[in-house]
């Protein structure tokens, strides 16, 4: 892990970055600090993931609501204040957010 340096991170300086759905945008502002990477992630209305991720997160729902969707076929729902955590490779997982959703996300090396 590398050694941060207090810092703030002001999000709405950060520059968005577009991401397609299979339906619906995903606005990603990404902050790389070594393998640790942290970020504000919007889903607009009607968002499902254009892919399956295999990657470990935390995921922070800042506000709206999501469902995380399991390939295996289970949903769950998280809302404004619920967190998830799964490290790499342990789940088969995409995000849906019918009225769209603001996360905080961070993942990195020491989910593996």
């Amino acid at each position: 892990m590398n050694k941060i340096p207090f810092q703030l991170i002001d999000w709405d300086a950060v520059p968005a970055t577009e991401h397609k759905g299979e339906t619906g945008m995903a606005y990603w502002r990404t902050l790389q600090l070594g393998n640790l990477r942290i970020r504000r992630v919007d889903y607009s209305a009607n968002y499902m993931a254009d892919h399956w991720c295999q990657k470990g997160h935390i995921v922070h729902c800042l506000s709206g609501s999501f469902v995380s969707e399991m390939e295996s076929g289970e949903q769950f729902s998280l809302s404004e204040g619920m967190t998830y955590v799964v490290s790499d490779n342990l789940s088969s997982h995409r995000s849906v957010s019918n009225g769209g959703v603001s996360l905080l996300i961070i993942d990195g090396a020491f989910l593996e």
